[in-house]
């Protein structure tokens, strides 16, 4: 805990803790937009609703979906060791990613609102004996609160994006302020190293990325049966977590590559479900045959294009298709995680547009591993190649397993950096093998 806080931070803290008359009309507003689970809205002000298990509890926070599936493997190593775990996050998709994919014993909470009250309330009733959070999700109120309580704190898997970095220069007081909380960072590359000691953080080693050590996403046995037998005469390309302004741009490479390939099968699997209906309504406006998974069709021969709006089914997917577009990543949000397709033997395409993991595409695009894109010509033209030609997309999938393998350990470098914490857990337990 710094010996004295920034005068931005010390607003901060007075104006949170004002604003607590206006957390009513907020929630009602996230109700609204569905980004809140009615049934669990106590949650974000900080009352529990689970019994806190007894014994050595770590507390795990991801803000979203791919922070804490990067988790997933270190969760199932603490519980190995018989610790409990708290897993929060902050949204409605991640929460129903962790009840579907993490054992019953993992308890997940929603993070309170970065309220002193709500976070003051959270603390209060689970009391972890360790706090690690994920990338560089942060939250004053939250660090600070846990400071106070002498809660060791580390950031694992840390990342400082490019565009996030430049930011916390302009209040680099503040930022170091919090990052001083912190006894150790654990960061993914040397470039986030870097950034986080710029930015004031007292102790930062080099892990490598716990995305690299995920396992493949997992598939229901007899939906994946179902689909292969509906696809099981069409080329299938799938393009995964896509966002506003590239469902077009998959639509043009589907109408242009169609005559040459006449068996192909678009996949679009929004990264957010709930626009699937109105990518439909724009595919058959624009004259394709579409089916829609959230309304329990199968494509058939007559589908141009599958819409996939369903939560949680891409391990589905990339296990039918021998080439994957990863989104987000033809506009300017930073690319998705192509990790788990690279697992699952697809070849992966991507826009120019990955900074989210800049340092992973950039070795897979080096080794050949992944097709960097730069435009729509390029992505029609590289689409059609890797579709036609089964030897290169063996060529591509090779190279990528090579890349992931060579990056691969960060699950082991980080359990070792975190073992002396682990150690004062069993200590305090009164564990017999500490």
């Amino acid at each position: 805990m710094p010996s004295a806080l920034p005068a931005t931070l010390a607003a901060y803290r007075r104006l949170s803790a004002l604003a607590m008359p206006f957390a009513g009309p907020l929630i009602a507003r996230r109700l609204k937009q569905g980004k809140e689970d009615p049934e669990r809205i106590a949650e974000r002000r900080g009352v529990a609703s689970a019994e806190r298990p007894a014994g050595p509890l770590i507390w795990i926070h991801g803000a979203s979906v791919g922070e804490v599936l990067a988790a997933a493997g270190l969760i199932e190593r603490l519980r190995a060791m018989n610790i409990r775990i708290l897993l929060t996050s902050g949204t409605v998709t991640s929460a129903a990613v962790v009840a579907r994919r993490f054992p019953p014993d993992v308890i997940h909470q929603y993070v309170p609102f970065d309220s002193p009250r709500f976070v003051s309330a959270f603390l209060d009733h689970w009391k972890p004996g360790l706090a690690l959070f994920i990338e560089s999700d942060i939250w004053p109120n939250l660090i600070l609160s846990s400071a106070e309580r002498r809660i060791p704190m580390v950031i694992i898997n840390g990342r400082m994006s490019p565009r996030s970095f430049p930011r916390w220069q302009k209040l680099r007081g503040t930022i170091s302020s919090l990052l001083e909380c912190f006894e150790l960072c654990l960061a993914q590359s040397e470039r986030d190293s870097e950034r986080f000691a710029a930015l004031g953080c007292p102790n930062v080693m080099i892990s490598g990325n716990l995305k690299l050590d995920v396992e493949a996403p997992p598939a229901d046995v007899r939906k994946l049966e179902q689909l292969k037998e509906a696809t099981q005469r069409r080329l299938v390309f799938v393009a995964a977590s896509t966002h506003p302004g590239e469902d077009e741009v998959i639509l043009d490479a589907h109408r242009r590559l169609a005559p040459r390939i006449p068996q192909l099968l678009t996949v679009i699997v929004p990264r957010h479900p709930d626009r699937g209906v109105a990518i439909a309504r724009m595919l058959a406006a624009a004259g394709m045959q579409v089916a829609l998974r959230s309304q329990d069709e199968l494509p058939d021969r007559r589908t141009d294009i599958y819409v996939a709006d369903t939560m949680g089914e891409l391990g589905l997917f990339y296990r039918v298709a021998p080439v994957v577009f990863m989104g987000g990543s033809l506009v300017a949000h930073g690319g998705q995680n192509p990790i788990e397709g690279i697992k699952l033997g697809a070849a992966i395409l991507h826009g120019p547009h990955v900074f989210n993991f800049d340092d992973i595409y950039d070795a897979l695009d080096q080794a050949g591993g992944a097709i960097r894109a730069e435009t729509s010509e390029d992505f029609v033209r590289s689409l059609g190649h890797l579709l036609v030609n089964p030897i290169a997309r063996q060529r591509s999938v090779g190279a990528a397993e090579m890349v992931v393998g060579k990056l691969g350990g960060a699950l082991d470098k980080t359990l070792s950096a975190l073992e002396p914490y682990l150690l004062q857990l069993r200590l305090e337990a009164g564990a017999p093998d500490a």
